[in-house]
């Protein structure tokens, strides 16, 4: 049997991850994170559950008392809160990530990682981003994603592993809570609105965002555990495809699927927030679209998987 351990297990992405590995393979799950609810697959024969720090060493030998074959690694201090604290995004997104691929890689069977990296460390580009478009970070949370996407294309190149980077990007619609994603508004738009009560959004109508479900995001990540090693470039690392949406289309596709009022939208744009996630180019990735990875298909479907989140 397969084996698969999955970092960053609790979180948002995290859970609709393993629940898709659950209902489409057979693979044994090792879940790690902070927290795990104790009542979630509480019987499953095929899950065990680690809580704690993947910066802990301890933690990590635990979840490798037997060799995985896969390794997702979600876990991670999101952009705000890395953009708040570097010593703690240098401890969390790179040092304990590092440590961890560096003992995965000493299992000697040359396991599959598949690393969630991020759109952050295109940095914000103003012209359309294909394949060939430069790693400038312009937040501590990019700048550790593009430093860790370097050191497993090179674990790679010593074949101790086989690396696949995906850069996901706004995945929807996550819950409507503080947990240092500045990116938050995008997901807090689907819970007020359908729920019929007012959004101000902090960018204007005009801006515009790279989005995914976080259903189409689960499928993405399975497919880079599945994918012929050969269909990935030399940098080990993809763009992933993703819908390039308007704040205003997506807020009245919103409201036309949920059946409430427009009325209820007010605008106040912060320059910030604009400059970091309303204005992202048209969005051009061929090598990710030949290796099999694919987007929602259009802004209906992606509307209505993140409602389908949110209920």
């Amino acid at each position: 049997m397969k084996r698969a351990i999955i970092t960053g297990a609790g979180g948002f992405i995290g859970t609709h991850l393993v629940e898709r590995l659950l209902s489409t393979t057979s693979w044994h799950l090792t879940l790690l994170d902070n927290y795990l609810n104790d009542d979630w697959l509480k019987h499953n024969p095929r899950v065990d559950k680690i809580v704690g720090d993947i910066s802990h060493f301890e933690i990590i030998q635990d979840a490798l008392t037997e060799p995985c074959d896969y390794l997702f690694h979600l876990a991670a201090l999101p952009g705000g809160a890395a953009e708040q604290n570097p010593l703690l995004s240098r401890k969390v997104n790179l040092t304990a990530t590092l440590d961890l691929f560096e003992l995965v890689a000493q299992q000697g069977n040359c396991p599959r990682i598949i690393y969630a990296s991020t759109i952050a460390v295109l940095g914000t580009p103003s012209k359309l981003v294909d394949d060939s478009a430069p790693n400038v970070p312009a937040m501590i949370y990019g700048t550790h994603k593009a430093m860790v996407e370097l050191a497993l294309a090179d674990a790679h190149r010593r074949k101790q592993i086989e690396a696949v980077s995906i850069r996901l990007p706004g995945i929807i619609a996550r819950p409507l809570a503080t947990n240092g994603l500045k990116s938050a508004f995008l997901s807090n738009a689907f819970h007020l609105l359908s729920q019929g009560k007012s959004f101000m959004s902090p960018v204007s109508e005009d801006a515009t965002m790279w989005l995914m479900s976080v259903q189409q995001c689960a499928k993405n990540l399975i497919w880079a555990a599945q994918l012929d090693s050969q269909n990935m470039p030399l940098s080990r690392a993809l763009t992933l495809p993703a819908l390039r949406v308007s704040m205003q289309l997506l807020l009245q596709e919103i409201i036309t699927q949920s059946e409430q009022s427009i009325a209820q939208i007010s605008w106040q744009p912060e320059p910030l927030l604009e400059d970091l996630f309303g204005r992202q180019p048209i969005l051009k990735t061929p090598a990710a679209e030949k290796a099999g990875f694919k987007h929602d298909g259009n802004l209906s479907t992606l509307v209505e998987r993140a409602l389908f989140v949110c209920a």
